[in-house]
């Protein structure tokens, strides 16, 4: 069951990736003047063509799940909210679908500063080529770099780079990416744990009480569940919890 619900969070998020994809490679083909299919005539039949820049470009979108959720605040979101359900005890409600695009839309949310300085200072310049692909990519590096570093826990850079036996740095801007994106997860994973668990103690509480006064009515046979989960939504909707927990998470963020 998992395993069908991690792979259906996958599938969701890789097609609006590539319907967003499909929507902005057009545009960037059509400001570099790069043909997107060429088709000739000729003795052989048609031929058909297709510039070295654009198959890159394609190529990219395989990478593109893996960088929203490995690369922004998606996994501390989705696995808070994930464990908000469990606590409640509601089974499939929220459904995944409404969690995993809650997840993605705040993540576009609370990402937002930093795609506007991507676009800003490198995917806009190097779409009305002002700008070269290598400065681009340097430029659109930075504003991502420096939010990772800004939600990641010293010692977990310093455990990863204790493990690629690297020496000291100097700075944060010398940690090199491919040692800042492991050490970026796990700061993450622990982050959302660390609020998944403040999350579930009051709702154990409310099952201890239930549990309890149903041992003291000598009700044995019915489940505490049954009476707890009802407790728990009432509780959750009259704190206005959605509305605290959305707010908890974006103010969780550090820019």
């Amino acid at each position: 069951m998992l395993r069908k619900q991690v792979s259906f969070k996958l599938t969701f998020v890789l097609m609006a990736l590539l319907l967003i994809a499909m929507c902005v490679m057009p545009m960037m083909a059509q400001a570099q003047g790069i043909p997107l299919v060429n088709v000739s005539g000729g003795k052989g039949g048609q031929q058909y063509s297709m510039s070295l820049q654009l198959l890159g470009l394609m190529t990219t979108l395989t990478l593109l799940p893996s960088m929203l959720l490995m690369m922004t605040s998606f996994v501390r979101i989705i696995i808070v909210l994930s464990i908000l359900r469990q606590a409640l005890g509601t089974a499939q409600t929220p459904p995944n679908t409404v969690l995993v695009g809650l997840a993605l839309f705040l993540t576009f949310f609370i990402m937002s500063p930093v795609f506007e300085s991507v676009y800003k200072d490198a995917v806009g310049p190097y779409m009305n080529a002002n700008l070269d692909f290598d400065k681009a990519l340097i430029k659109a590096e930075a504003p991502v770099r420096d939010f990772m570093m800004k939600q990641t826990r010293e010692d977990d850079i310093a455990m990863f780079m204790q493990i690629a036996n690297r020496r000291e740095l100097d700075n944060s801007s010398q940690v090199p990416f491919t040692t800042l994106m492991p050490a970026f997860i796990t700061s993450e994973i622990k982050s959302a744990f660390t609020i998944g668990f403040l999350i579930y103690i009051p709702f154990v509480v409310i099952d201890l009480i239930v549990a309890s006064v149903l041992m003291s009515m000598g009700m044995m046979m019915l489940s505490p569940m049954i009476i707890s989960m009802p407790i728990k939504l009432m509780l959750f909707v009259l704190i206005d919890g959605w509305t605290l927990l959305m707010a908890s998470l974006s103010n969780s963020f550090v820019f």
